[in-house]
């Protein structure tokens, strides 16, 4: 990855990073869906199991994901300013972070899932299947944390082809695992709706041996000597990917939680059916949404590299072309959705009912999906910059203060029902974009004051 100079040059840089995380995001996101698709075909109370299961566990996945994904912010200005020694040890000390995260998350599952789960208003087979979908994925835990780690260190370098060749080889093996535990076939057990967790569990494995296999395969990789030279723990270290990776976290978290609460909203106060609906078309448009998370993710990247590089001009360029790119790719995507909502909805169910009340759903989600493209950007050029406290209070405030609180009010005492709790989630997002553009203008500005002066005194 070298800086570039003209219009031209940017967006083929840009490009050339995004498009092998756009295939990574979508293959990853293409294992969830195989859950969700083969589980639908077993019964609604394997889909509705597998759905509260993954609406507990996609906030605390991708929060501590968010916390990991500090190390592409880090790498990335390293890599801008020339730094690149400093690398193998920030990654090494990211991977003990990511174990001790690990223990964490698997501790909380053995105190509070059981907990979690009597509180919602379930039938016994759907708690059944949530928990014991949850059991099997928590044997992934360990070995998708640490390649998470892995996947960042590559990507931080502009190596984003590395991930987008290891996880379209996970693919096959997923969708195999899949259709083995859920259904019974290959000699393995019939789980159903559990089997897909088990299913998902060994595709992290798989994930993990892959990308080992590339630090040690890969010259431009293998001479970071990883799992190599190996340093001691430094709590500075993961004090300093802490400071960044916990507000990115958190924004993340607070993000991908408000669709989990109301999935387990939709659990309290709604019908099975209800909760099928729901799932189906919050699958695929967060499918659809893995585009501008992809650009979001090749944002960082860029805009910190030309940070870390003292482009503060560059910086700005890239954040335009991307941020505008994901709202226009999603405005287009709008106009199929909205023509095709029932036809994709018999891609998860036969249920005429199901079908029917999620196509209302992806109406809805036309909405939203425009305001969630447009934070989604904003958000990765300001990690770019490094810049992720306010955004952190700016989420917290738009989703848990504004959001949440909306949705559940529409859905409680107005007639829209369930359709409130996604206008809910319309008013948060469209609170957190105009929040972190507002942001995004003063880091912007801070960024080229100190730059001007930086000169000055040279």
């Amino acid at each position: 990855m070298d800086h570039v100079n003209t219009r031209k040059e940017k967006i083929q840089l840009f490009l050339n990073i995004l498009w092998p995380i756009m295939v990574t995001q979508v293959s990853l996101f293409a294992m969830n869906l195989v859950d969700t698709m083969m589980s639908g075909r077993v019964g609604t109370d394997d889909l509705a199991g597998v759905a509260i299961g993954s609406s507990i566990w996609m906030p605390v996945f991708t929060g501590i994901n968010g916390i990991l994904l500090a190390v592409t912010t880090i790498v990335a200005q390293l890599v801008g300013s020339g730094r690149r020694d400093k690398i193998a040890e920030s990654v090494t000390q990211a991977m003990y972070l990511a174990m001790v995260l690990a223990v964490i998350v698997v501790t909380s599952g053995v105190l509070w899932l059981e907990p979690i789960l009597s509180m919602m208003n379930l039938t016994e087979p759907v708690t059944h299947i949530s928990f014991h979908y949850l059991v099997g994925l928590s044997v992934g835990i360990v070995p998708l944390f640490l390649a998470s780690v892995l996947r960042n260190f590559f990507d931080g370098q502009g190596f984003t082809r590395i991930t987008m060749i290891i996880i379209v080889l996970a693919v096959p093996f997923n969708i195999l695992l899949n259709y083995g535990f859920i259904f019974g076939n290959f000699g393995l057990p019939a789980l159903g709706g559990i089997g897909a967790g088990y299913a998902t569990a060994a595709t992290y494995w798989i994930i993990l041996f892959f990308s080992i296999a590339m630090t040690f395969k890969l010259e431009v990789i293998r001479h970071y000597q990883i799992f190599v030279v190996w340093m001691k723990p430094s709590w500075k270290m993961w004090k300093e990917q802490l400071s960044i990776g916990v507000p990115i976290g958190l924004s993340i978290f607070f993000e991908s939680s408000i669709f989990a609460v109301v999935t387990l909203l939709m659990g309290i106060m709604f019908t099975t059916v209800t909760i099928a609906a729901h799932q189906i078309a919050l699958s695929f448009t967060s499918l659809i949404f893995m585009i501008p998370l992809s650009i979001s993710m090749a944002l960082t990247i860029v805009v910190g590299f030309s940070v870390g590089g003292k482009r503060i001009q560059s910086a700005k360029q890239y954040g335009r072309l991307g941020v505008w790119g994901g709202i226009g790719f999603l405005a287009v995507g709008a106009v199929f959705l909205y023509f095709l909502r029932e036809q994709i909805a018999y891609l998860y169910t036969n249920d005429r009912e199901v079908v029917l009340m999620a196509g209302q759903f992806f109406i809805i989600a036309i909405i939203y999906q425009l305001s969630d493209a447009a934070q989604s950007g904003l958000q990765g050029v300001l990690r770019g910059y490094k810049d992720v406290k306010v955004p952190f209070i700016t989420a917290f405030t738009s989703y848990w203060i504004i959001g949440i609180p909306a949705g559940y009010y529409l859905a409680a005492f107005t007639q829209l029902g369930p359709f409130g709790l996604w206008v809910g989630i319309t008013l948060g997002l469209t609170c957190a974009a105009i929040g972190f553009y507002v942001r995004l203008q003063i880091v912007q500005r801070r960024a080229e004051t100190q730059f001007a002066q930086e000169l000055e005194n040279k």
